[in-house]
């Protein structure tokens, strides 16, 4: 039986060959958190070092009904203190990624972003969505859509070249990127529209490398061969983007979660831009998902550690 992910078995079975990634599990205090970090451990994904309040996580394992005690433990009074912990673990080199257990997204990001002793590097933080949608021959990036509300396009800039790194970490052949508006066409009364035409142009003069753009485009011919046709768009990325850059936080996450629940699409998301992957995972996100989210940090790493993407200082 034909899987309807095949995207995500690849880069499951791809990363399945490297060495399991250190990552430390935020406040996994709840029997989904501490069961995906278990469940990626038994795939090999990763060896996951436990940060929260010892006792609400021996809770959270015994509900899940799974064995913790051959990891790495780190007993922390609160949320607070365990994201604070772990951005410390990173730093010091003792942990190659994070990920995001039952704490709120903004309180484990404020402890990464903190300007002292945080986990900020040069380029602006970014999240990035990998879909696997059903019947798309290839997996789709999306950013913006749960980090930058309203990007300012010196933000875009950022926002770009960290989805172009992470399509480089995936080794997709060719990274076509759209800029996506509501038309395919410049209008001085649409802010995004300007915003990708200068996008383009920045990348024409090497401000943003490792992709070819275009845009404005609208989702349909940005994805579509027959609609861009029609359109009459002649271009290397219409109907054939790989990355998604949205306008805005609302954007992205209105199209993310209609590919999710209209189209059954699984979504995988890291965050990208800091000095380590960073996994964002939902109560809400499938068992491939939560999965396929490790596998991006190991690819992420690897690439870094290849040299395939720059290491961010």
């Amino acid at each position: 039986m034909l899987s309807a992910h095949p995207h995500y078995d690849r880069l499951i079975d791809a990363v399945r060959q490297c060495p399991p990634l250190r990552v430390a599990v935020v406040h996994p205090c709840s029997d989904v958190a501490i069961h995906a970090a278990v469940e990626a451990a038994a795939l090999g994904l990763m060896q996951p070092v436990l940060v929260g309040p010892a006792a609400k996580v021996a809770e959270a394992a015994a509900q899940a009904g799974v064995d913790i005690s051959p990891f790495e433990q780190h007993d922390v009074p609160h949320s607070h203190a365990a994201a604070d912990l772990a951005v410390q673990l990173a730093l010091r080199g003792q942990v190659d990624a994070l990920m995001k257990g039952s704490l709120h997204t903004d309180e484990l990001m404020g402890a990464v972003v903190r300007r002292e002793g945080g986990l900020r590097t040069a380029r602006r933080i970014s999240h990035c969505f990998v879909m696997d949608v059903p019947g798309h021959p290839q997996p789709l990036i999306i950013s913006d859509a749960a980090i930058n509300i309203v990007p300012t396009l010196e933000e875009k800039v950022d926002i770009v070249q960290n989805a172009i790194d992470l399509a480089h970490a995936l080794r997709l052949p060719e990274v076509r990127v759209a800029l996506l508006s509501s038309m395919e066409t410049v209008n001085p009364k649409v802010p995004s529209t300007l915003e990708a035409a200068a996008l383009c142009k920045m990348a024409d003069r090497g401000q943003i490398t490792g992709a070819v753009l275009d845009g404005p485009l609208a989702m349909d011919n940005a994805i579509d061969a027959e609609a861009a046709r029609i359109k009459g768009i002649v271009s290397p990325v219409a109907g054939r983007a790989n990355v998604l850059i949205v306008p805005d936080l609302d954007a992205g996450n209105m199209l993310a979660k209609s590919l999710s629940f209209l189209a059954k699409a699984y979504a995988a998301g890291v965050v990208l831009g800091a000095k380590v992957p960073i996994i964002l995972t939902s109560r809400a996100d499938s068992q491939a998902a939560r999965l396929a989210s490790c596998a991006l940090a190991t690819m992420l790493v690897q690439a870094r550690r290849s040299g395939r993407i720059k290491a961010v200082a």
